[in-house]
């Protein structure tokens, strides 16, 4: 049986103040929780119901304990707490491809993008700090285990992208037509604020500004979901590379 307090405190760290004060973070479901461990995230405490036999110390609880635990309408048989990783902060000297996000604020979006930087092999993530946060419960559900495998930095953008010696693209509407420039195999890709897009101290840093073209005549869709962009960007980047 478990106590208030351990409720209390599972509670709490669905508010970043909590999670950052306490250093830790929640995961849940066989997926999100069994993929951390994997890759050898160690747990605080991890609460499941019979049935799931994930590592070692797991506290056992009934369907009902778990959802007074769980952030999620239907828990998934297991609740886990982490220590909250902290990934180098270096600055991304690697011949390779980067994604940074400037204000990106809904969290559904940034767990989609930490999946999609995994999908396309991309394994770090530069935010500004207005981003959200990436330990946010329903980021970390978001991402389906990817976050495990991605390194998110919060760092400040412009000092990072004026020091990088690494071309800098971003998704602008007086940008090239994606599918006509040239792009490269390496360089940070800038993704902007779901309402106002990309700042205008980080759009200075732009170095190759890209637009991905509306194909309806007329009247469309005013813009693309950032999380959308994201995956269409990278994937012309990562098609370029295996033409």
């Amino acid at each position: 049986m478990i106590g208030k307090n351990q409720i209390k405190l599972v509670k709490q760290l669905e508010m970043k103040k909590h999670r950052q004060r306490e250093g830790l973070f929640v995961a849940e479901g066989p997926k999100v929780v069994g993929d951390l461990l994997k890759c050898g995230l160690m747990p605080k405490t991890v609460y499941a119901t019979e049935g799931w036999s994930g590592c070692d110390g797991t506290i056992l609880v009934t369907d009902e304990e778990l959802r007074k635990l769980s952030f999620l309408q239907h828990p998934q048989q297991v609740l886990a707490v982490f220590p909250i990783p902290h990934p180098a902060t270096a600055l991304p000297t690697t011949k390779k491809l980067y994604l940074a996000l400037d204000g990106v604020q809904d969290p559904g979006n940034l767990g989609t993008i930490v999946r999609i930087a995994d999908w396309f092999g991309i394994d770090t993530i530069f935010c500004s700090p207005d981003t959200a946060d990436v330990w946010n419960p329903k980021v970390v559900q978001a991402t389906m285990g990817s976050i495990a495998r991605v390194g998110v930095v919060y760092t400040d953008l412009p000092s990072l992208l004026a020091e990088v010696a690494l071309p800098v693209f971003g998704t602008l509407l007086d940008g090239d037509d994606i599918y006509r420039h040239e792009l490269p195999a390496k360089g940070i890709i800038v993704m902007g604020n779901e309402g106002n897009g990309i700042s205008a101290p980080v759009r200075e840093l732009v170095t190759h500004r890209l637009l991905i073209p509306a194909f309806r005549q007329g009247d469309s869709a005013e813009s693309l979901n950032v999380a959308i962009a994201t995956a269409i960007t990278c994937s012309e980047f990562r098609r370029r590379e295996r033409s």
